[in-house]
């Protein structure tokens, strides 16, 4: 006797029709013509049947705080950092708790299940840690909240934040998380990543970095990201999110780091929605697009996923806790519109994020080899090993 029969799916990688048998919330079994008894039976036909959608890059203290304390005029990435600044000291933890959970409720509906979401630690009170692990209790029966304990105003230029960040981790937030390009220095900013993996590696946590969230050519902190990843042997553990310079990069310098950082086992979250409305805004013409180089780094073998980042906050005013819009924006984007490409999108925000997040027993995405975008075949080159 099995809990539940889905009859006739269709699954993304494109087989079909197939059943799929689920007991105690685990799918038993996937094959054609499953004969079981099953105290439900849903007819899939013509229905597709996937894993749910995943956001491995998200600031739920910030979500649903449009207009608070005014709304961001220009919708550049300055007046955002600087109107969070002013939003944080009026901070509530009821008031961060119920704008989480109000998300939370959007993104089930949506089918979205798992979040990685940064939480600002760079100033006390933690309001928005406190809220945040209370979050993460409440909901999770229905979605996997993951916690990153982020410096936003930098790790050393921030005062305090050092031990912000260990007392967050302290209380049970998961991830050791960083913003090296936001330190005064180039200097400072190296520093910060070293400490940062170091911390992981001594708690055993994972580590992601917002890194090089700028238009600057020179800003490179996540080469410093892979070399430490590769030292301490973090592998898999360790996403560069953002990552937007490499739109900058000269072409030669970004054929040597792509490689290291396929070497290191870090993963890339690239956001969309969020890096094409707010890099490139001092250009003129010709305008960068913002994103980081997606299909470099899925032909070298490294995994990019696409996040959401902000939902009506004080960086974008827009967002719906979709995915597919998510996904949507960044085949346009990169542009990536291949018939592999698009099916790739889909997995990105599906078990690439899952891959991301770390979660046990998840694979990344089928399209580990994006090969078609510079001319050769899918079964030239073989996978990875899973970290």
């Amino acid at each position: 006797m099995i809990d539940l029969l889905l009859s006739s799916a269709n699954l993304p990688d494109g087989r079909g029709p197939i059943d799929i048998a689920i007991k105690d919330g685990r799918i038993i079994g996937m094959s054609p013509g499953i004969e079981a008894d099953a105290t439900t039976v849903i007819d899939a036909t013509d229905r597709l049947v996937a894993p749910p959608f995943v956001d491995p890059h998200f600031h739920m203290d910030a979500t649903l705080s449009i207009g608070q304390p005014r709304l961001n005029v220009s919708g550049t990435l300055l007046e955002g950092i600087s109107l969070w600044g002013e939003l944080k000291p009026l901070l509530t933890i009821e008031a961060v708790i119920d704008r989480a959970l109000r998300y939370c409720d959007l993104a089930v509906a949506q089918g979205l299940l798992s979040i990685r979401s940064h939480v600002d630690v760079s100033t006390t009170p933690l309001v928005g840690v406190e809220a945040l692990l209370e979050v993460k209790r409440r909901v999770a029966p229905y979605v996997d909240l993951q916690l990153v304990a982020f410096p936003q105003d930098g790790l050393y230029r921030a005062v305090g934040a050092e031990e912000n960040l260990i007392r967050a981790l302290d209380l049970g937030v998961d991830v050791v998380g960083g913003i090296p390009h936001f330190e005064r220095t180039m200097e400072d900013g190296a520093r910060s990543v070293k400490r940062l993996c170091q911390i992981a590696a001594d708690r055993d946590l994972p580590v992601d970095l917002h890194c090089d969230e700028s238009d600057d050519p020179m800003s490179r902190h996540v080469e410093t990201l892979a070399a430490e990843t590769t030292r301490l042997g973090l592998g898999g553990r360790v996403v560069a999110s953002h990552v937007t310079a490499m739109h900058s990069y000269d072409n030669y310098y970004a054929t040597k780091l792509t490689p290291l950082i396929a070497e290191s086992g870090m993963h890339v979250i690239s956001n969309p929605l969020i890096n094409i409305s707010l890099q490139g805004r001092s250009d003129t013409y010709p305008k960068r697009r913002g994103l980081t180089r997606v299909p470099e780094l899925l032909a070298a073998g490294v995994n990019v996923a696409f996040g959401q980042d902000c939902t009506m906050d004080p960086w974008y005013s827009l967002g719906s806790a979709d995915m597919l819009e998510v996904a949507h924006m960044g085949i346009h984007a990169v542009p990536m519109t291949s018939r592999a490409a698009m099916a790739w999108a889909f997995d990105s925000v599906t078990l690439g994020g899952a891959a991301a997040m770390g979660f046990a027993g998840s694979a990344p995405p089928a399209w580990w080899c994006y090969r078609p975008v510079i001319g050769s075949k899918p079964s030239d080159c073989a996978p990875p090993a899973l970290r």
